[in-house]
């Protein structure tokens, strides 16, 4: 299926690279991470979430792995917002998905994804990124629709200002 990538899968339209085609077989190494946190009418909630950037490490997101830190997950950003499609073939544990819409607020919720299911779990509208954390643990902290999200991925672009330069004067006598 090449429009359908998985992590708890990803589905898009990109053609697979030549390094990154075939079926994943086991979970990827640890991707890099940032924090990121979800304010909610609970408080701040802080978490470690690795970044999944490339189309392969989406490709893989948290396949094969036994276990998500309480605090940790996986952040897919899309660069874009765009629809946001996942499953969880090959995902040995549940997962709580949570959509982000391009204001930064949580857009959706999908609570406890089923393990190995291969039903599409849809952001049904544009995501800006998706983030899987442990399953129960958006339920358990209280965040729901709406509440802000914070991270340095997916913060807006600064503007470039250009430095103000004077304007040289001359004096005549």
């Amino acid at each position: 299926m090449a429009a359908l990538l998985g992590s708890a899968g990803v589905a898009w339209g990109l053609p697979a690279l030549a390094e990154d085609s075939g079926e994943p077989t086991q979970a990827q190494p640890v991707l890099p991470k940032e924090s990121l946190t979800i304010v909610s009418a609970t408080g701040s909630h802080v978490f470690s979430v690795e970044l999944a950037k490339t189309p392969r490490q989406q490709q893989v997101g948290e396949m094969f792995r036994t276990q998500v830190p309480a605090d940790g997950g996986m952040l897919f950003p899309w660069g874009v917002p765009q629809q946001s499609d996942m499953w969880m073939e090959n995902t040995l544990v549940p997962l709580d998905i949570v959509f982000i819409g391009p204001d930064r607020r949580v857009q959706a919720i999908v609570e406890n994804a089923v393990p190995q299911s291969l039903a599409h779990i849809s952001s049904h509208g544009p995501a800006l990124a998706t983030l899987e954390l442990a399953g129960g643990v958006t339920a358990k902290l209280g965040i729901v629709v709406g509440d802000k999200v914070e991270s340095a991925t997916l913060a807006p672009p600064v503007p470039v200002t250009q430095p103000r330069t004077e304007q040289p004067t001359t004096k005549t006598p």
